[in-house]
Parts: C-alpha cells; sequence; structure tokens
C-alpha cells in the first residue's frame, strides 16, 4: 500500500486559470464557455468542442498546442500525455511538484468539463458492436479521475449540475471552494464507475456471459426520498438506465412525493396488469395483488378486481394497462388509492383525479414486454444476487393434463389466468380464478395449504359482498406457483369451490395429488414450469 505523501494542506479557494472542455453533449457549453471566458480563464479544448467554441467567438487554445502532439489514431490518442496529466495531477503548492511542473513546462489545469462519449447511447439506439467500441471512452475517464483524485486543487465537471455549481461559484467569488471540489469528485468517480459498468456490463452480454468474475450495478439518482419502508429507515430511488417502461421513467402528473412502498408497488402492480392483452386492472397491496381483473373497459376491469378483496384494496396501488378516461377515473376515485399507473390518461381523466390531491398518478407511455429480457437484482448482507427476469409464458399446448378429467376450453382459460397472477404474487402462492377474475389470493404463506385456505377466506368474502349465496371461488381454477408437496393443498382448493388446479408438478408425491384429484373429479394440468417469487 502506498504510503501518503507529507502535502501541505490543499488550499480552500482556487482561482483559476485554465479550463479543459470536452463534451459530446453541448447543451449549455456557450453560456459556461462565456462566463469562464468572461472571468479570465483560458480555455482549452479538442475537436467539435474546440470548434463550438471559437463558433462562439471565444478564444480556445487546442490540446495540441500544449502537448505539441497533435491527434492521431483516428482521435484515440490526444489528452494521453504528460502535460495533460501533469497540469491535473500536480499538487501545486507541494515542492517537488511545483518543481516538475516548472522544469517540463507543464501549466495547471484548475477545471475539468468532460462527460465522456455516449457509450450507453450508443448501445441503446441499437448500434453495432464495433460502433460500441469505437464509442468507449478512454482519454475522457482518465482526466475526470486524474482532476478528481487532486480534487484539492482541480474542479471536475462530468455534467450540466457540475458545472452549474462552479460557474456559479465562480460568479459569487472567482473561486472555487475545497467541499465543493470534494463533492464534485464524489459525483465525477461515480459517473466513471457508472460507465465502466455499462460497458462491462454490455460487453457480458455480448460474449453471452450471465455470470461474469466481476459484475457492477450503476444507478442516477431519480429521487431522494422522505424515508425507506418504514420512517426510521433512509431511502433513495436510482434509475439503471435500463429503458423498461414502468415506474422508474413515469411522468407524475399529481400528487404527493412518491414514497419507497409507493415506488416498489407500483412496480409489481405494472409488471403484473402487462401480462394481460384485454383491458386488465391489478390492485396492489403491500408488493402482492390483491385484486386482478380482464374486462371489455377498463372501468369494468377494475370493478371486477375490485370484487375480490375490497378492504385490502384500500389505501392500494393501481395499475391498467391501456390510457385511462374520465370514466375509468370517476370509477377509480371511489376509494382512496394511493397510487395509480397507467399508460396514458385524457384530459378528462386527469381532471377528475385531479380532485383528489393526494392521489399520485403516473403515466409510462408504455407497456414492459413481460417476456422481454432482463435481470433481477437481490441485496443479502455482503452480496447481492442476481437473476435473468422471469420471461415465463405458459400456453394451452404447453400444459400436461395429469387426471382423468380433462378440463373445458373455459377451465383452461382459467387456469391459464390464475397461473400468470400467481408468477406475481410471493410465495407460496394459491389464486382462485374465474372468467378472467381472481377470486382469491393467498400470499406469503409458509406452507402452501395456509395460502390456500386464505384465498378461500377472499373468496368466500368477496362472495357474499356481492349478495351471492355461494364463495366467489366456486367453479374457478386454482393455481399454485409450486408443486403441491402434499395433496391437503389441492383438498383445500377443491373445499373453496375449485374444479381445475394448475400447478407445476415434480413433486416425489405427485401421483399422490393426482389421485386426490381423480378421486374428486378435479382437472388438473402440470406446467413443468415453476414461477416462485420470493
Amino acid at each position: 500500500m502506498l504510503a501518503a505523501p507529507d502535502f501541505p494542506p490543499a488550499p480552500d479557494a482556487i482561482k483559476p486559470v485554465r479550463a479543459l472542455i470536452s463534451l459530446s453533449d453541448k447543451a449549455g457549453l456557450e453560456d459556461a464557455a462565456r462566463t469562464l471566458a468572461g472571468l479570465g480563464v483560458e480555455l482549452v479544448s479538442t475537436g467539435g468542442t474546440k470548434a463550438a467554441i471559437a463558433g462562439f467567438g471565444l478564444p480556445v487554445k487546442d490540446v495540441a498546442d500544449l502537448t505539441g502532439f497533435p491527434e492521431m489514431m483516428d482521435g484515440r490518442v490526444k489528452t494521453l500525455h504528460p502535460v495533460v496529466h501533469g497540469g491535473l495531477l500536480g499538487v501545486r503548492n507541494a515542492p517537488a511538484h511545483a518543481a516538475a511542473m516548472s522544469e517540463h513546462g507543464i501549466g495547471p489545469i484548475d477545471i475539468v468539463w468532460i462527460d465522456l462519449y455516449p457509450f450507453e447511447k450508443t448501445v441503446d439506439s441499437g448500434g453495432g458492436f464495433e460502433a460500441a467500441i469505437e464509442n468507449i471512452d478512454i482519454g475522457g475517464p482518465a482526466m475526470i479521475r486524474s482532476g478528481s483524485k487532486n480534487h484539492g486543487h482541480v474542479a471536475v465537471a462530468v455534467d450540466a449540475e457540475s458545472i452549474g455549481l462552479i460557474v456559479e461559484a465562480l460568479k459569487a467569488d472567482g473561486t472555487t471552494t475545497l467541499t465543493l471540489r470534494k463533492q464534485l469528485a464524489a459525483r465525477a468517480f461515480a459517473r466513471t464507475a457508472a460507465y465502466d459498468a455499462a460497458v462491462s456490463s454490455w460487453f457480458a452480454g455480448q460474449l453471452e456471459d450471465a455470470a461474469p468474475a466481476r459484475k457492477a450495478i450503476a444507478g442516477s439518482l431519480a429521487q431522494t426520498l422522505r424515508y425507506g419502508e418504514n420512517p426510521h429507515q433512509t431511502g433513495a430511488f436510482y434509475r439503471t438506465g435500463e429503458k423498461r417502461p414502468g415506474v422508474a421513467y413515469a411522468t407524475q402528473i399529481q400528487g404527493k412525493e412518491l414514497g419507497y412502498n409507493n415506488i416498489a408497488d407500483a412496480d409489481a402492480a405494472y409488471e403484473l396488469v402487462a401480462e394481460f392483452e384485454a383491458p386488465a386492472c391489478v390492485i396492489v397491496k403491500h408488493a402482492n395483488p390483491c385484486g386482478v381483473a380482464v374486462g371489455h373497459t377498463l372501468s369494468e376491469a377494475y370493478a371486477r378486481a375490485l370484487e375480490c378483496d375490497a378492504v385490502s384494496a384500500f389505501g392500494g396501488v393501481i395499475a391498467v394497462n391501456r390510457p385511462l378516461t374520465g370514466e375509468d377515473a370517476r370509477a377509480i376515485t371511489g376509494i382512496f388509492t394511493e397510487v395509480v399507473i397507467a399508460p396514458g390518461a385524457d384530459d378528462e381523466a386527469k381532471e377528475v383525479f385531479a380532485a383528489k390531491k393526494n392521489l399520485r398518478l403516473l403515466i409510462t407511455n408504455g407497456l414492459p414486454d413481460p417476456h422481454g429480457p432482463g435481470e433481477v437484482f437481490r441485496s443479502v448482507a455482503g452480496g447481492f444476487l442476481v437473476q435473468s427476469r422471469d420471461r415465463s409464458l405458459i400456453k394451452p399446448e404447453d400444459l400436461k393434463i395429469v387426471t382423468r378429467r380433462q378440463p373445458t376450453p373455459s377451465e383452461i382459460q382459467d387456469m391459464l389466468f390464475a397461473f400468470t397472477v400467481a408468477k406475481h404474487v410471493k410465495s407460496n402462492a394459491i389464486v382462485y380464478a374465474k372468467d378472467g377474475q381472481t377470486a382469491g389470493i393467498g400470499a406469503g404463506q409458509m406452507n402452501r395449504r395456509d395460502s390456500a385456505r386464505i384465498a378461500a377466506i377472499r373468496a368466500k368474502e368477496a362472495g357474499e359482498a356481492k349478495g351471492l349465496a355461494h364463495s366467489l371461488a366456486e367453479g374457478s381454477a386454482c393455481a399454485s406457483e409450486a408443486f403441491f408437496p402434499f395433496a391437503d393443498g389441492l383438498l383445500e382448493a377443491v373445499a373453496a369451490g375449485a374444479t381445475a388446479v394448475i400447478q407445476p408438478g415434480g413433486s416425489i408425491r405427485d401421483e399422490e395429488v393426482i389421485a386426490a384429484a381423480d378421486e374428486r373429479n378435479i382437472a388438473m394440468a402440470f406446467t413443468g414450469v415453476r414461477v416462485f417469487r420470493h
């Protein structure tokens, strides 16, 4: 380990004399460059940025004038030179550094403003392998890291907000403070880390390496949160850059600031509602769906979803897969709701929601692809787990009917609907469904039998609330997201009124469970696919 040199303390105030600027996105360049030049700061740049600054009528020096070397190798080599990095890394009040700078004609660089080659945008836009490689910045990260390491003397900007802070400080008294330079350095190191994470993740994907030896996750701050899951916990929300329609890139039309639990629930609800082609509504409470239904309209789908468990729906999160109309909004605002997330909303709907000041309305302008690629992360002590997104899709032809009685076409549809919902319910999960509507949902229990019982209680209460003489689960299909280890869970489903069961199969007691279904004339299908969600 290198020992820390005995450098003099860094000065608090630095009056900059030279700034090196190199930008891919030149938004805001003119105003900042004029301010710096007006304060007597010499501007140094390269390529298109230099041409832009000169086009503003401002004096600007080419990096080649400092180094004595022209840009070469298609621009790959231009700033990787001792004159540049010595000007960034030199500790100006350290005698040995000052002597070296003087001996080799190295002038200090006090401000660095670099936004890096647009690697992420190149990949997002579908650029090929060679285009992505060419947009991996080498000199930019090197200069950012050099300046940030020497933050005692150098102010580093990696985005418009950073240069804005520098310009604001210079307008105030012509200097940058040590506190500001430290803050900028932290931001800069985070940017280069995120950049490298994007490159390494892309490269692993190109090699189809699902488990590289090192894996980096990076995000940009979307918002700080008032607290985490509970008021005594801190919280923040970050975007990873994955362009997946949902809560991360939604526009909040109205309502209070989203909280940690709001965001988690909205994500869970929207991922589930995207599974359905027909107009659909999902109501989520504490990360679990408490009502899911399809209908001819969103209003009908909402009413049917609410029937499943109106008690739990109070204060929940609602997701729909169609743009909202005024009629939909009036239906949804019938009870207290925390968040509504939808691909769109017309003016009448927005006007209706506006009367509910605390309700958050999120518009996404799209639906996530439930069968698209992606990764899911979870932290554990000392590490994190990563897995591919559950992209499973069970079709009628995938079902293996294991009982003597064959399911009817309507039972098959009910089974597939129920299994789709069960994929989004915390394990152990049991879902009763009939005619595109959940009848009862049992979630998060330590054994499958209890989940079946809880789902049956919900279905019975839903039937009573609807004024029926029977449970809403009467004649339903029952879905289990994992196999029944014993016949007891299946028997609870039969007692609740289910006439068909869908489950993955694969238990050592499958024959026992099949025999119990045959004895009660129940149709049962195996999917061969387990959809646990912990």
